[in-house]
């Protein structure tokens, strides 16, 4: 066998048995629990940068927009522990919203329809963040104001017509 296929030979055996042996220790295992985030996240990021880069239209950005989202979501999670979706699931929205959103404003056609759709799937994840994060504070407000509004209804004194004596009219 010639001397350089010996050495590329020799590297080969060499490496793969570092490979193994790094596998048996576990470390493999902790850099995929620790970053596996990342196979979402950059992919998003690299359809952003294609785009960037004039190389992809402009519809990539909805994948890309939704895959950076929640990408950046389960890094959260991995980092801070599963618990924490129970305040983020609204971001599961949040991702195709921005991902329209970017599409609706960088594209050359402007689309109106896909714009006002994107702001409506960003405004209900921000209502539903703001529902999550309350929690059962929400619950407790919302019934509340369910027993002052059931409670004026009923119990406000009526004058006249129908008409409520503390409505003036104009």
């Amino acid at each position: 066998m010639p001397n350089n296929n010996k050495r590329a030979v020799g590297i080969f055996v060499l490496a793969a048995g570092l490979i193994i042996l790094l596998g048996q220790w576990g470390v493999f295992s902790f850099l995929g629990r620790v970053f596996w985030p990342l196979l979402i996240l950059l992919p998003g990021v690299a359809l952003h940068l294609a785009f960037a880069a004039r190389t992809l239209p402009a519809w990539v950005l909805v994948p890309g927009g939704t895959l950076t989202v929640y990408g950046i979501v389960f890094s959260l999670c991995n980092t801070w522990g599963f618990g924490l979706i129970e305040v983020l699931w609204p971001a599961f929205l949040l991702g195709p919203g921005v991902g329209l959103y970017e599409y609706a404003l960088l594209d050359s056609v402007r689309p109106k329809g896909i714009y006002y759709a994107s702001l409506g799937l960003i405004g209900l994840s921000i209502l539903l963040f703001i529902f999550s994060l309350l929690g059962a504070f929400f619950l407790y407000a919302f019934s509340v104001i369910l027993i002052l509004a059931g409670a004026w209804l009923v119990f406000w004194p009526e004058s006249g017509a129908g008409k409520r004596s503390g409505w003036r009219k104009m």
